[in-house]
């Protein structure tokens, strides 16, 4: 394979699983000898972390769907020449796709879908995922044969290629050790949750649920977000404060994983292949879920985690603390996690599969 030039761009401000990936991705695309570089405005946030990954970084006014970002988008590219671009929001897609249809030559486009909210149904949607887009990626098989289903794009032109997680990092370890660097309770049952604090997330849900729990449980909520406030406020409503712990934004997860007796992400919506999930499971924590999303193609129902109906939060005490009060089936759904996250989760896999993709539709363009 030849050396690439990639250009991804992202046009959200915020920072979460799809920005994390993006610069996962990048970076080990680097190591293996690509040029890569991030488009993305000045105030977006995964501007900010880039040069923490090693990613390029050029800043452009591409956060709105305007004129401006427009020509902003299609100089660039005009001046630097890319063999593929890779975009990943609305916003940056629309933008791209309109850059590239207005000059000649211009790169190949490869849209990566992460979540399940609708690609939408009409024309123009047709169009940006059919004649302007070489290649549509997905996060996971749910959300491909969505995007085949909304858009009527070409079902061999859309690929499911799941996020892939570093290994080496997420790992079992010693739980106690966690807790006493992190500054935790030795002999607490902690259930955790490492996600943005936005509202599909499921936080309130889970709030809900340890207001039904044993007083002796603690939740740790490691994350910030939109919703931090609302949270909080619905902590002192239950009268829960003394068994809430907001841990806020953290560099490093791992250990914060590895603290927990049970990793809970009820989301309701909108989810992909969530990345936390699979951090969980590699460290070994059992998991407790939803079937929302591509979801079930990473959790085994009964075998490495358990679901539990969205927006229940009645339901989700009941599968909380039956799971809490059974160290032993803790212990067997956290080894089979574990198994199947060395199996099928690492980063190297993603980064083979995208570099397929992308020197494919770079040798056809």
């Amino acid at each position: 394979m030849k050396a690439l030039r990639i250009l991804h761009t992202e046009s959200s401000l915020g920072w979460g699983g799809q920005e994390i990936r993006i610069l996962t991705e990048a970076r080990a695309v680097a190591r293996r000898g690509h040029a890569v570089t991030l488009a993305a405005p000045a105030e977006a946030r995964i501007a900010r972390e880039a040069p923490r990954y090693g990613v390029d970084t050029a800043t452009l006014p591409i956060g709105r769907k305007n004129l401006r970002g427009l020509f902003a988008l299609r100089q660039y590219l005009a001046r630097e020449r890319f063999d593929v671009v890779n975009t990943h929001s609305s916003t940056d897609s629309w933008l791209a796709a309109l850059a590239c249809a207005t000059r000649s030559p211009a790169p190949p486009i490869v849209r990566t879908r992460h979540i399940s909210a609708s690609a939408g149904r009409n024309a123009a949607t047709r169009w940006l995922y059919g004649r302007a887009t070489a290649r549509v990626v997905t996060t996971g098989e749910r959300l491909r044969r969505q995007v085949i289903e909304e858009t009527g794009v070409d079902a061999a032109r859309v690929v499911s290629i799941p996020t892939g997680i570093d290994l080496a990092v997420f790992k079992p370890g010693d739980r106690l050790a966690s807790r006493a660097a992190l500054g935790l309770p030795r002999d607490a049952a902690i259930v955790g949750i490492v996600a943005t604090l936005r509202d599909w997330k499921g936080h309130h849900d889970l709030l809900r649920a340890m207001a039904r729990l044993s007083p002796a449980t603690l939740l740790v909520i490691v994350g910030d977000g939109p919703q931090r406030d609302s949270l909080e406020e619905l902590v002192a409503e239950l009268g829960i404060a003394e068994r809430v712990r907001f841990a806020g934004e953290q560099v490093d997860v791992a250990p914060w994983m590895r603290s927990f007796d049970v990793f809970c992400l009820p989301s309701y919506a909108n989810e992909g292949v969530p990345q936390a999930l699979m951090q969980a499971m590699a460290c070994a924590i059992p998991v407790v879920t939803t079937n929302v999303g591509s979801i079930a193609e990473i959790v085994s129902d009964g075998v490495t985690g358990v679901f539990t109906a969205p927006r229940d939060p009645q339901a989700l005490a009941a599968v909380l603390g039956a799971l809490l009060g059974d160290g032993t089936r803790r212990a067997e759904l956290g080894a089979r996690a574990a198994a199947a996250a060395r199996e099928r989760f690492g980063e190297e896999r993603m980064v083979e599969r995208m570099l397929e993709v992308f020197d494919t539709v770079a040798a056809r363009a």
